[in-house]
């Protein structure tokens, strides 16, 4: 058992991650620090699996209430394709800003959105004007976004009758 959490608020420079995994010797590994960066580690030795469940469940409550939101490390093909199609879309949200140099509002909330489905380091202080300077840099996104959509949409290989055939997924 185990999740990631993200907290991200540009014009507030956080860019946070946490993470916990319950082990079978009942131990609970928490993990946390800034996105990109070496984690702190605390292990929680508790007497049991039960136990360490139920410290896991508790912490993982106490960070959402604080605005921690689940997403996974990186952006891969382990990624849903509803996550993948929404990074896509608030890209595209971000393009239209980097493109008319409009870094309102509407930017800083694609921006944070686009940061908790995929984790990004931004250095110790976000220059959230700066993170994507171009539209060429927010093309480039889309691209690496559209590829793992691509390869998540159309490379399913069903064993079939024996064989290995390509099935559509949607």
């Amino acid at each position: 058992m185990e999740i990631y959490l993200v907290f991200v608020d540009a014009i507030r420079n956080s860019n946070k991650f946490w993470s916990a995994k319950v082990v079978e010797d009942g131990n609970l590994t928490v993990q946390w620090g800034r996105v990109g960066y070496q984690a702190q580690t605390k292990v929680h030795t508790l007497a049991n699996r039960q136990r360490a469940v139920a410290k896991f469940h508790n912490l993982v409550a106490e960070k959402k209430m604080k605005g921690y939101s689940e997403s996974q490390p990186k952006m891969d093909g382990e990624r849903s394709i509803s996550d993948i199609r929404k990074a896509i879309q608030l890209l595209n949200a971000i393009r239209s800003a980097v493109a008319n140099r409009n870094f309102g509002d509407n930017y800083i909330l694609a921006i944070n959105e686009y940061l908790k489905i995929v984790p990004t380091p931004l250095g110790m202080q976000i220059d959230y004007h700066g993170i994507y300077r171009t539209v060429a840099d927010v093309d480039y996104q889309m691209e690496l976004n559209r590829s793992i959509h691509f390869r998540r949409i159309y490379f399913f290989f069903i064993l079939v009758d024996g064989q290995n055939t390509v099935l559509p997924f949607f």
